[in-house]
């Protein structure tokens, strides 16, 4: 029998000009396929022009200037929809997607999608639902004891996952898909009898907790910081908020 984590799988990861879902921008993305472990990945990348100011914060984190983006980046219209068409092409082929930090990457591309698109992720998905493998919930609650910060990058040292060029859309997603079969691996009792299906309905009540205890942890410190138990993709804002 060949587990999930075995099998063909595909990953999807974006740069931003910051961290607000609600109002920050893609600038770059990548779709990364697999087919099996240690098999030459395919990938597919796309670069933005954002039409808004790119944040030298930004820019340090991910390399890509305004500047650049402004001659090489692409409209975001089309490749908003490239994007969710590839998403749903590998979820109506049973591929599940590995996305870190889910809610993130896959809140903007469905605020992406709602901005230049007058759509929403969702509606990509109604014949074949998504099925997302998140390896910072499935980390965060099949090691949950172990101590400090959970990035992917110090997922890939945990893992052994060897992590070339960090913040680069395609190196993070390809580590991403690696550092889910090591978990895979590593966890096969807790995990192999679970279909992608299965784990996509138990990280969604993980995550939930994990967000809970999170806020308590906020609430003690004094932070009035909010933290979504939503996932993997948090609802529409109300237009008066």
């Amino acid at each position: 029998m060949t587990y999930w984590y075995e099998g063909p799988l595909a990953a999807f990861d974006t740069e931003t000009t910051g961290v607000d879902v609600e109002t920050d921008r893609i600038v770059s993305a990548a779709v990364v396929v697999q087919d099996a472990p240690g098999t030459r990945p395919r990938v597919t990348r796309w670069l933005v022009n954002p039409g808004v100011p790119v944040p030298e914060a930004a820019t340090a984190v991910h390399g890509l200037t305004e500047e650049h983006l402004q001659h090489n980046g692409r409209w975001p219209a089309p490749v908003m929809y490239e994007i969710a068409e590839q998403l749903a092409e590998h979820a109506a082929m049973g591929r599940p997607l590995v996305v870190m930090n889910a809610p993130f990457d896959l809140t903007l591309l469905d605020r992406e999608l709602r901005r230049h698109r007058a759509s929403s992720l969702d509606r990509w998905f109604e014949a074949t639902p998504l099925r997302v493998l998140d390896p910072r919930v499935l980390d965060k609650h099949l090691d949950r004891y172990r101590k400090g910060r959970r990035t992917l990058t110090d997922l890939c040292e945990h893992y052994g996952v060897t992590l070339d060029g960090a913040h680069d859309a395609a190196a993070d997603a390809v580590a991403a898909l690696d550092v889910v079969r090591a978990l895979g691996r590593r966890f096969a009792t807790r995990l192999e009898r679970l279909s992608p299906a299965e784990l996509h309905a138990l990280q969604a009540t993980w995550h939930a907790a994990q967000a809970r205890g999170l806020q308590a942890w906020f609430a003690r410190s004094g932070s009035e910081e909010i933290v979504s138990t939503e996932w993997p993709l948090r609802p529409e804002l109300p237009a008066a908020a």
